[in-house]
C-alpha cells in the first residue's frame, strides 16, 4: 500500500480521470445528442435530475455498509461496471438507426438511470472510507487543493470535447459516443487507482438495526439543520440549473461549442479559487463559507434574466459570471463535504454522509421532474415586459432567484458550534475593517491570494474558548 503522503497526491489524480469522465458524459454535449434525437423539455428534466434523484440509493449502502468489515470490493466491482455502461447505448442511435430516435432517448435515460444509480450507491462507500482514512487536520485544505485540480481537469477536458467535436466534423450521434469511449478509459484507470490505497476497516454499530442507522443523523441537531438546508436549497436550484445548457442552445442560439467554451470557462473561475476557499474552511468553519457562497449563488440567475437574445453578446456577459458561480459551487462543496466527514459519528458515517445529500437530491430531482414536464407544456410561450421578450426559462430562473435568496437565511441557521459568525470571514476579506480595506485597496488582493494569517495560538486559544460552549446555540449570521 502507498504511504499517506503518496495516497494524498494519487487520490486528487485520481479525481481529476474521474472529473473528466464526469464532464465528458454529462456536459452540454449529452443535451445536444438528446435534443439531436427530438427531446423536449421533459427529456432534458429528466436527464438532469437523474443524478440528483437517485441519490436515494446512498440510503441502500449506508444500511449495507454497517454489515461489511471493508468497502473496496464492493465499491471497485460496481464503479467499473457503472464506468463503462454508457458506452454500447451511446452508439445505439448511430449503429441501429431502424429503432427510431424515441426508442433511442428512453434507452439512453434508461441507462443514465442505471449509470447514476451505480454512483450513488458507490459514492457514500468512498467518502465514508476516505473520512477514516485521511486526517482531519486541514481537511478542508487538502479537499480544496484537491478541488482546484478537478476544476482544471473538467476545464481541460471540457475543452477538448468540444474541440474534438468542432474540428473532427462529426455529428454528434458519433461525436458523442466517441466522447463516452474516452470518458470510459479515463473513468475506469481513476477506480484503479485505488487499489493501493489502504483501507481502514469499517466502524459498525454496536446494534445496527435498520431504525437505529436511518434515524440516527436526523437525532443529531447539526445534522438536522443541514438536512433542511440542502433539501431547500437543492429545490430552489433544480427548478432552474437543468435547463440553463437548453436554454442557451435553444433560445440563445448558442453553437455546442460556445456552450462547451463558456462552461470551460466557469471551471477555470472554479479552479483559481478552490485552494483558497478551502483554507478559509479550515481557518472559520463550513457554515460561515456555505453562508457567503449561498448568498451569491443568486448572480448566474440574475446574469441569465438579463443577458439579451444575442449568442455573441451573452456568451461574454456570462464568462466572467460562470466563472464566479463555478468558485461559488467550489465553495459550496468544499464546504458540504467538510461539514459531512467532519461531523459525521466514525459509527454509521456512511448513513450519516448518505442523509447529509440523498434526501435533498430526491427533492431536487422531482423538483427537475416537474419543471421539465411544465416547460415542455408550456412550450413556445412567451410574453412581453418593459420591452423584452420573455419565456418559460425566464419564469424558473426567477423563482428559482427568489428561492435562492430565501436559502441565504435557512443556510445561517445550520448548528455548527466549532465555526465562527459569517462576519468574521467577512471582516477578513475585506481586510479587518472597512476604513483599512480605504486605506489599502491590496488588502482584498492579499486577502483572495493569500493564506489566512491565523497565528496557531491563537487559533487554539479561539477553538478551546469555542469548546466551552459546544452545547450553546450558534448565533445567526
Amino acid at each position: 500500500m502507498w504511504p499517506l503522503r503518496t495516497a494524498k497526491r494519487n487520490i486528487i489524480i485520481a479525481g481529476c480521470l474521474g472529473m473528466a469522465y464526469t464532464q465528458l458524459t454529462f456536459s452540454a454535449a449529452s443535451i445536444d445528442f438528446v435534443r439531436q434525437l427530438g427531446g423536449t423539455g421533459l427529456h432534458i428534466g429528466i436527464l438532469n435530475a437523474l443524478p440528483v434523484a437517485l441519490l436515494g440509493f446512498q440510503f441502500l449502502a449506508a444500511v449495507i455498509a454497517n454489515h461489511l468489515t471493508y468497502r473496496r470490493g464492493l465499491w471497485m466491482s460496481l464503479s467499473l461496471l457503472q464506468r463503462a455502461t454508457l458506452v454500447p447505448v451511446a452508439f445505439g442511435p448511430y449503429l441501429w438507426p431502424e429503432f427510431g430516435d424515441q426508442f433511442w432517448i428512453w434507452m439512453f435515460l434508461g441507462t443514465i438511470a442505471l449509470n447514476q444509480g451505480l454512483f450513488h450507491f458507490c459514492s457514500p462507500l468512498w467518502l465514508s472510507w476516505m473520512g477514516d482514512y485521511l486526517p482531519h487536520r486541514d481537511l478542508n485544505t487538502y479537499w480544496g487543493h484537491r478541488q482546484r485540480w478537478l476544476q482544471w481537469s473538467a476545464a481541460v477536458s471540457l475543452f477538448g470535447g468540444a474541440v474534438l467535436i468542432s474540428q473532427s466534423g462529426f455529428d454528434i450521434r458519433i461525436g458523442y459516443p466517441i466522447l463516452a469511449c474516452i470518458a470510459a478509459v479515463l473513468g475506469i484507470i481513476d477506480i484503479l487507482i485505488f487499489i493501493k490505497v489502504e483501507e481502514p476497516p469499517v466502524t459498525k454499530l454496536p446494534q445496527p438495526s435498520l431504525k437505529t442507522v436511518l434515524l440516527g443523523p436526523l437525532r443529531h441537531r447539526g445534522f438536522r439543520s443541514f438536512i433542511g438546508f440542502m433539501c431547500f436549497f437543492h429545490c430552489a436550484a433544480m427548478i432552474a440549473a437543468p435547463f440553463i445548457t437548453l436554454y442557451l442552445l435553444d433560445y440563445i442560439g448558442m453553437s455546442l461549442f460556445a456552450v462547451l467554451s463558456l462552461w470551460t470557462w466557469s471551471w477555470v473561475g472554479g479552479a483559481l479559487s478552490s485552494r483558497w476557499l478551502g483554507r478559509l474552511g479550515d481557518h472559520f468553519g463550513n457554515r460561515p463559507l456555505l453562508v457567503m457562497c449561498v448568498f451569491f449563488k443568486s448572480l448566474n440567475m440574475i446574469g441569465l434574466l438579463s443577458v439579451p437574445r444575442d449568442p455573441t453578446i451573452a456568451f461574454y456577459v456570462l464568462v466572467p459570471i460562470f466563472m464566479i458561480d463555478a468558485a461559488l459551487n467550489s465553495g459550496f462543496a468544499i464546504a458540504t463535504n467538510g461539514f459531512l466527514l467532519k461531523n459525521s459519528p466514525v459509527e454509521n458515517r456512511t448513513m450519516y454522509i448518505a442523509s447529509g445529500t440523498a434526501m435533498a437530491g430526491m427533492v431536487g430531482g422531482v423538483t427537475a421532474i416537474v419543471a421539465g414536464a411544465i416547460l415542455a407544456w408550456m412550450g413556445d410561450w412567451s410574453t412581453q415586459f418593459l420591452g423584452r421578450e420573455f419565456s418559460g426559462y425566464h419564469v424558473f430562473f426567477a423563482v428559482s432567484l427568489g428561492m435562492r435568496l430565501v436559502a441565504t437565511r435557512i443556510v445561517s441557521k445550520i448548528h455548527e458550534p466549532t465555526s465562527h459568525d459569517t462576519i468574521q470571514i467577512v471582516t477578513y476579506l475585506v481586510g479587518i475593517t472597512p476604513i483599512r480595506m480605504m486605506r489599502y485597496p491590496v488588502g482584498l488582493y492579499r486577502s483572495v491570494f493569500t493564506q489566512p494569517v491565523v497565528s496557531q495560538s491563537k487559533n487554539d486559544q479561539t477553538k478551546s474558548s469555542e469548546s466551552k460552549s459546544q452545547d450553546e446555540p450558534s448565533s445567526a449570521s
